[in-house]
């Protein structure tokens, strides 16, 4: 037990750094622009992020194990370790880096290790989201933004009014970007561990089962919402108020748009519900929210003009991003390296 506690503690680092990190954006620029209080924010975050992973976390972990199948606990650990540690790196460096981006760097390296070949079409399914997931955001973000200001000059509400219904907004659609993270991103934190898992399903209270990736999931979804309460707030003020100057109306369209994001990606029955009518869907993959969330925030700020966008913070941003998976690749390799020649552990 005590071992497989050990090999566990780095999937719940990973998850802990993405609560400092990925998590906290949700409330990032409600915070950053004083609408909402950080300890209610990271409540609710921590609420439904767990929610999220334990219900619906499965969908996009089967994509991130086509990528490549971890089969032992060493070798698992190993593999969640190499991606925390890029995460907390990139974390102190206050940018908010992506967190599916380590991971998938990460299983990477651990590929060329073991000498498995990467499977390409995965890969570009993924690496595509990198892209169309902040471009998307972007673009809902564009397109919310007119509908919320068409509605303000049609009804011309009181500002008291627009105040408290834009406070309950930041709070409802937080939950719901919280939740689809949780469905979503809990695949970066614990799916390595899956395929290895030393749990078995117990009944809680008669009615509650949990078979042995859902605990995995719980888990996670706990690690998760333990770095959003002790380490997030530094990334929240980056997103918050570095980028772009952004009004509170605006930082409820950012949290709207990157949430509706992170759903599309991450709904399993959306996916179900439009194949079955033959229409296209979302593939279901783990994706960034602080990549959404820079492209909300990034829509904001064009369609305002452009004028006020900090072009060297989004760079940096932009640097984190391509140098997190090649970082977290190497480390995994090094770090596997090690483990099997030093502490001679069968990694595979």
């Amino acid at each position: 037990m005590i071992q497989t506690i050990f090999f566990i503690s780095s999937g719940l680092f990973l998850g802990w750094s993405l609560g400092a990190n990925d998590a906290a954006n949700l409330f990032g620029t409600a915070v950053g622009t004083r609408m909402v209080r950080f300890y209610t924010a990271a409540l609710i975050i921590s609420f439904f992020v767990i929610i999220g992973a334990v219900l619906s976390g499965s969908g996009a972990s089967h994509t991130l194990g086509a990528l490549g199948n971890v089969t032992t606990m060493p070798g698992a650990f190993v593999v969640a370790l190499a991606a925390a540690l890029t995460v907390f790196w990139m974390t102190k460096l206050g940018l908010p880096v992506s967190t599916s981006q380590a991971i998938v760097g990460s299983i990477v390296g651990w590929n060329f290790f073991v000498g498995i070949q990467t499977d390409s079409y995965v890969l570009t399914k993924i690496v595509t989201t990198w892209i169309t997931g902040p471009i998307l955001s972007a673009l809902f973000a564009m397109f919310f933004y007119q509908i919320i200001k068409l509605v303000l000059y049609k009804f011309k509400l009181h500002l008291f009014k627009i105040d408290f219904y834009n406070r309950l907004g930041l709070i409802l659609v937080g939950a719901f970007g919280a939740y689809s993270l949780g469905a979503n991103n809990i695949a970066n934190v614990m799916g390595v561990f899956t395929d290895v898992s030393p749990f078995e399903t117990v009944n809680f209270f008669g009615f509650i089962n949990l078979n042995s990736v859902q605990q995995l999931f719980l888990l996670g979804g706990i690690s998760i919402a333990v770095g959003v309460f002790t380490y997030s707030k530094r990334v929240m003020m980056t997103v918050g108020r570095s980028i772009t100057d952004i009004s509170p109306i605006a930082a409820l369209i950012v949290v709207l748009s990157s949430s509706t994001v992170l759903f599309l990606f991450a709904s399993q029955g959306l996916k179900t519900w439009l194949t079955m009518r033959g229409l296209p869907s979302f593939p279901l993959v783990p994706v960034s929210s602080s990549q959404a969330v820079v492209g909300a925030i990034l829509g904001i700020g064009i369609i305002k003009g452009g004028r006020n966008i900090n072009l060297t913070v989004l760079g940096n941003i932009g640097l984190g991003w391509v140098v997190t998976p090649l970082v977290s690749a190497l480390i995994s390799y090094i770090s596997l390296f090690f483990m099997q020649n030093v502490f001679m552990q069968v990694i595979h």
